[in-house]
């Protein structure tokens, strides 16, 4: 197995926690102890921000936009020769299934690829005065960028948002989740080998009240990047606004798969699978509301069940079709939820708990019908393989269901008539709609949501603004 790496990076060295403490990071598969790593506070995160600061300034500054996307594509090239080593990472420290690791580390890659081709094309433009003036505009890095990253796809959130803003100039210090820190660290070791200038990219892992949030109300950084909770959220929009820092914020979902009568069934019923059951529903753009037509709904339901009961269910390692939730904490929090649907009158068709294994937090793939849309297990994210089924009898009803949610990340339509598909789509208050399949698109596709869901969009080149500031220029010229 690949070497763990279980201090912090800061300037390009490895150095233990200030105050010595450290943590132990859990295999959900086996609840086994995975590494004891450091768990950085205060002057650790002043440590970081110092050595970005220091970064920024001198060598990073200096590096030429052609010669930024051209470690970019090293540090890809680097990635994918080890994509194995990593996926095996973060198999152990998420439970997720290998190949879904594989395919999320080639996610990495492809990160880092498509901003490495728009470093040296990150420019302002000229705006006509009229003679005797010249007007234009510089698009500047904002300085130290602070990247505060779910459990759910640990190195794929790193990079989604480190990558544009390497490529625009900036430097980084990420703090991983506490849960899933140890491929972040281990990214470390590929800036060191291709020679970044110290300080580049640091990574402080700790507990969010410990790290994050000290790391948020840094005075010294640019803007800060998070997915996460709402309530989260809120505490780091509330920390910006001390310093007048931007955000980009993804907060979360409830996504509606909207299913009409005139769909393949046999389609939807594997895309809907697949969007609740995939990482075993930890994803913030999970399909966990399943809104269907009446008159489909009964031969719909049994294909889904006989997905969910073909699912595969055990150790990331062993590669299954679904692995374990992340850690106890959110086994009970899932389960609680499971709870909650049946107390409030919705039916169970499958799961719960599974008695399957004597270790590990696996949940089975579980179907609610009966819900409605006032219920917990309708409203909340769950974050779990746990899908709610509430039937609709026209186009109207089905756009209310979709859209009574304080949630807006994503919706997928399901129906063979174009044409109401892309009307449907313009009903639905979501920044993401899928149409015939369920997470689709590609790096430039720009994702994020309305309402709650957050603040801002990543993916395509519109992440770039992000991580950049307009100066305007202008001369009177005589």
């Amino acid at each position: 197995m690949t070497e763990i790496r279980d201090q912090l990076f800061i300037a390009n060295g490895w150095t233990p926690a200030r105050n010595g403490r450290t943590f132990e990071v859990i295999d959900p598969s086996t609840e086994e102890v995975l590494a004891t790593v450091a768990r950085g506070g205060q002057e650790d995160v002043d440590d970081a921000v110092a050595a970005a600061r220091a970064a920024f300034d001198g060598p990073w500054r200096r590096v030429t936009p052609q010669e930024r996307g051209r470690l970019l594509y090293r540090l890809a090239r680097e990635l994918e020769a080890r994509i194995e080593d990593f996926a095996e990472l973060e198999t152990l420290d998420t439970g997720k299934p290998l190949s879904h690791a594989r395919g999320e580390i080639s996610g990495c890659v492809s990160y880092l690829d498509y901003y490495a081709g728009a470093a040296d094309k990150i420019h302002g433009e000229s705006i006509p005065l009229g003679p005797g003036y010249l007007n234009y505009t510089v698009l500047e890095p904002l300085g130290v960028t602070a990247h505060i990253v779910p459990w759910n796809m640990p190195l794929s959130m790193v990079c989604r948002s480190l990558a544009p803003a390497l490529a625009a100039g900036n430097t980084a210090v990420v703090k991983p989740a506490e849960q899933t820190p140890l491929t972040a660290l281990k990214f470390a070791e590929l800036f060191l080998e291709l020679g970044f200038p110290a300080g580049v990219y640091n990574v402080v892992t700790g507990f969010g009240e410990e790290a994050g949030k000290v790391l948020s109300e840094h005075p010294d950084i640019g803007s800060i990047t998070f997915t996460g909770s709402v309530e989260t959220g809120r505490s780091i929009l509330h920390a910006a606004a001390e310093h007048v820092k931007p955000v980009v914020l993804e907060l979360g979902g409830k996504s509606p798969q909207i299913i009409f009568s005139d769909t393949d069934l046999d389609l939807a019923a594997a895309e809907i699978s697949k969007g609740i059951y995939s990482n075993t529903g930890q994803y913030c753009d999970a399909g966990s509301r399943l809104v269907v037509e009446e008159g489909v709904k009964e031969p719909l339901l049994e294909k889904v069940l006989d997905h969910s009961h073909r699912i595969t269910l055990g150790k990331g390692m062993d590669d299954p079709d679904m692995g374990p939730l992340v850690s106890a904490e959110h086994l009970e929090r899932v389960l609680g939820y499971i709870a909650s649907g049946e107390q409030e009158g919705a039916t169970m068709l499958t799961g719960g708990l599974s008695g399957e294994f004597e270790r590990g937090y696996f949940v089975s793939p579980t179907v609610f019908d009966g819900v409605e849309s006032k219920m917990r297990i309708a409203r909340e994210e769950i974050f779990g393989p746990v899908l709610s089924v509430l039937p609709f009898s026209d186009e109207d009803e089905a756009a209310r269901i979709a859209n009574d949610s304080s949630y807006g990340l994503a919706a997928g339509i399901f129906t063979r008539d174009i044409d109401r598909a892309l009307r449907f789509a313009a009903e639905i208050q979501a920044g993401y709609i899928m149409i015939n399949e369920y997470f689709t698109g590609g790096m430039g596709s720009p994702f994020g949501g309305y309402k709650q869901s957050g603040i801002g969009r990543e993916k395509g080149l519109v992440a770039l603004e992000n991580y950049t500031q307009i100066k305007n220029v202008v001369a009177r010229v005589r």
